[in-house]
């Protein structure tokens, strides 16, 4: 049991058995010399009818001591600091029992849909964030003992695959000849030609409907197109240590499009407007309009909501996830509002099972979406490079480091600076602050990690004492048992900033451990083996976060 559920049924215990758990608020307060945990006696007090003083000294007078240094009643909170006997029997739990974690009851099973790039269009830094939450997301899920299925759901039914097979057929470029510096020229040029050129976007619109009735004459340029782009995905996504287990698109949900069409039909759902069949999901408790899910074109052809109906069809038939999670931009909100009500007045699935997460876009220092000097969204693979020379700038020392530690150290760079922001949150990025090694960077974290590990390597371990030597050694180990509270927030909220924010804090006070603590120079061995325990516990914790962040640890800083 976690500590927090250990105050929490103490004061149970101490009111008598008369307030429901969930009526027991426990809170950590951010000054951290008033308590190691707070209970505010507000809601009590007027369960009670009594003052919140009063309840709180009630409580006090009751508690049993035994789990507890000191209680103090301050202005209507009852506040704790648990003993070391408590504080250092969890430690050592957390040390023994892979961190003490409760296991689930009954594991469920997430699919989880992030990645969504569009083949044929180069990846660029606006998809950095979909597979860096989305993968992180995924390990939480897992860490927590769920199971999880995951997909990149690739777009490759759109437009833009007609623009670039519109241009191959124009510039007499064989299937054989193509690969991705084609692709990466041509999708600008047409995407700008289609903007101002309604005629030529009419017959790019025209072969993707051709696509979509399986016309002999482009499937091969289809599949040309959709290899080269996954080849190119793939290796972005590798180094950013993101991966699949599925590699699907919203062309392979084109059979489950007709039975789809079919059950909506079926349930009086699709709707004729203009010739379009739509699907009205508006609800009379919508704070704003819902517009209708547009199923079908007028033309016959299907669009980006259709095939998602249709996805999600596939996924519920084959996999019968108890959830399905779309780690995909706050921009497509509306859009997947449009696709849960349709599935779940359709019978598919319930939407409660479906959860929107959205996340914000990546800005540059002035505020704007994050752009190169020439007003293009850096491409992926370039960003990388990038990072990889800043880093390498900041130190002559950096130019020795092999690749693959700088691989590992521009990963941290770019994640931590992601994930330690609320994923629904625009953040502004600043390549030259993330790479710092001071501050609240991945460097940082990994710095310390390594200067921690230089501590204890070759150390023998053995179990420790229940003496707390200082207040630097007792911040420290209190800052450790919020872990499995931490990673409990992080998978209910699906946000791994809760993670980064506790990975670094739980850093500042281990680096303030060890300038305060100079364990090289203790004769006492009992203290020194209690420190080195503690401090290798520390490191325990950190480097499963940063697998929880898809952060590894280089050999060097």
């Amino acid at each position: 049991m976690n500590i927090k559920s250990i105050v929490k049924n103490d004061v149970y215990d101490a009111l008598g058995g008369e307030v429901l758990l969930d009526e027991i608020v426990i809170e950590q307060p951010k000054v951290k010399t008033l308590a190691d945990y707070s209970i505010p006696c507000f809601m009590l007090a007027k369960k009670f009818h009594k003052s919140p003083m009063d309840i709180a000294n009630d409580i006090k007078s009751k508690i049993n001591m035994k789990n507890y240094k000191s209680i103090d009643v301050v202005s209507g909170y009852l506040n704790v600091f648990i003993s070391d006997e408590l504080l250092n029997s969890k430690l050592k739990r957390m040390n023994d029992n892979s961190f003490d974690m409760e296991s689930v009851s009954i594991p469920e099973t997430y699919f989880l849909d992030y990645g969504g790039p569009n083949v044929a269009k180069p990846l660029h830094v606006g998809h950095m964030r979909t597979a860096i939450v989305g993968e992180s997301v995924k390990r939480i899920i897992e860490f927590v003992g769920h199971k999880t299925i995951s997909d990149v759901h690739l777009g490759d039914y759109g437009l833009q695959i007609g623009e670039v097979i519109y241009a191959m057929i124009r510039d007499g470029v064989s299937v054989d000849d193509l690969d991705i510096n084609y692709l990466d020229k041509t999708y600008p040029e047409m995407n700008a030609i289609c903007k101002e050129n309604e005629e030529i976007k009419e017959e790019c619109a025209s072969i993707i409907k051709k696509l979509q009735d399986n016309d002999p004459k482009y499937i091969p340029y289809f599949k040309k197109i959709r290899e080269v782009s996954i080849a190119d995905i793939k290796k972005n996504y590798d180094y950013l240590d993101v991966h699949f287990d599925l590699w699907l698109g919203e062309s392979d949900s084109q059979e489950s499009l007709i039975k789809s069409e079919e059950l909506l039909n079926s349930k009086g759902l699709l709707k004729s407007s203009e010739g379009a069949l739509i699907v009205d999901v508006s609800s009379s408790d919508d704070k704003k309009e819902v517009p209708p899910l547009l199923f079908k074109k007028s033309n016959g052809g299907y669009l980006y909501a259709s095939t998602d109906v249709a996805t999600i069809y596939d996924r519920v038939r084959d996999y019968n996830p108890d959830h399905i999670l779309y780690v995909v931009d706050n921009r497509q909100e509306m859009h997947f509002t449009q696709v849960f009500r349709t599935v779940d007045k359709a019978g598919l699935i319930d939407k409660s099972k479906l959860e929107f997460l959205g996340y914000g876009t990546v800005n540059g220092t002035d505020g704007k979406p994050y752009k190169t000097r020439n007003g293009d969204a850096p491409k992926l693979f370039d960003l990388f490079n990038q990072a990889s020379e800043v880093f390498i700038s900041k130190r002559e020392e950096n130019k020795n480091m092999s690749k693959s530690d700088v691989d590992k150290i521009v990963n941290s760079i770019l994640k931590f600076a992601d994930l330690s922001n609320s994923r629904d949150k625009d953040y502004i990025f600043d390549l030259a602050k993330f790479s710092d090694v001071t501050g609240k960077t991945g460097p940082y974290i990994l710095y310390t990690y390594l200067r921690i590990n230089k501590i204890i390597q070759n150390s023998n371990i053995n179990d420790f004492s229940n003496i707390i030597y200082n207040d630097a050694d007792r911040d420290l180990r209190v800052k450790l048992i919020e872990f499995e509270n931490i990673i409990n927030l992080a998978f209910m909220e699906r946000r791994p900033h809760y993670i980064a924010e506790y990975l670094y804090d739980l850093c500042v006070l281990a680096n303030v451990f060890y300038q305060k603590n100079h364990i090289a120079d203790l004769e006492d061995e009992i203290n020194k083996n209690d420190w080195i325990y503690v401090l290798n516990l520390t490191n325990k914790v950190i480097k499963q976060l940063l697998e929880l962040l898809v952060i590894d640890i280089p050999t060097v800083m």
